[in-house]
């Protein structure tokens, strides 16, 4: 996969997290999720020392807490959704500011919203600190099933390309004076999504005869083979074993 794929979330930096090997950065985040997911969600105070902690990663990687938090509006739909939890939920209501809310449904969305904020506040910091071709290669460390290794490349590699086909499109219809103003132009929308569906097949069909013809058997080779030492898995684990102790003060506080 070539070094161009830099994607948007990616920040460029030289800081000791962007250093670490991507598969201690993956296992760290996902240790670090479960942990968050398995905290009682009465424990209140345990989600703001999550906070902390994933604050202090961002500040060790120098990631800016605005560009973090624009990020977050990725989670807008879950908000919404938590949001509306409290009036459609059964069980004991409560007042609150007025409104009859139900108690079930507030401790749902505190749930939602705490563990949702600070799962993806960790994935958005570790796309932050590593490059696409490099989640690939820790995915490859890590021993995923390499075909959904293969099928996440593939889209990686290919993406930038059916976007950029999207976007001739586009100005092909802008250059014939199409603007879509409303239902009436859907069939115009419609047939170029019908078009770039079967470019996209056909130069699908057209890079596998090419693949087929270079050697592919179903594995792609490992050019670049990322190691990790001792302590760089001990560096990334800190952030997980941070989190455990106070897992586990939730449950017995």
């Amino acid at each position: 996969m070539g070094a161009g794929h830099a994607h948007r979330l990616y920040r460029h930096g030289h800081s000791p997290v962007h250093r670490l090997p991507p598969q201690c950065k993956i296992a760290a985040v996902f240790c670090f999720v479960l942990v968050v997911v398995s905290t009682p969600h009465t424990a209140v105070w345990a989600f703001g020392l999550y906070a902390v902690l994933l604050a202090t990663v961002a500040a060790v990687a120098r990631v800016p807490a605005g560009f973090l938090l624009r990020r977050l509006l990725i989670e807008v739909p879950f908000v919404a959704f938590a949001f509306l939890m409290p009036f459609v939920a059964e069980g004991p209501r409560t007042e609150v500011l007025g409104l009859s809310l139900s108690v079930h449904g507030l401790w749902g969305a505190w749930n939602i919203l705490a563990k949702g904020t600070l799962g993806v506040a960790a994935s958005v910091l570790l796309a932050s600190t590593t490059e696409l071709r490099e989640l690939i290669l820790g995915l490859q460390r890590l021993r995923l099933p390499a075909l959904l290794v293969q099928i996440a490349s593939f889209m990686i590699r290919y993406g930038d390309v059916i976007t950029d086909e999207m976007r001739r499109m586009r100005i092909a219809r802008a250059s014939r004076g199409f603007e879509a103003r409303g239902p009436r132009h859907w069939g115009v929308l419609a047939k170029s999504a019908g078009a770039l569906f079967i470019r996209s097949y056909e130069r699908g069909e057209r890079v596998h005869l090419a693949m087929v013809s270079r050697g592919y058997a179903g594995s792609m080779p490992v050019i670049d083979d990322v190691t990790a030492s001792r302590a760089q898995w001990s560096y990334a684990a800190a952030l997980p074993a941070a989190a455990l102790p106070v897992c586990l003060m939730g449950w017995f506080l």
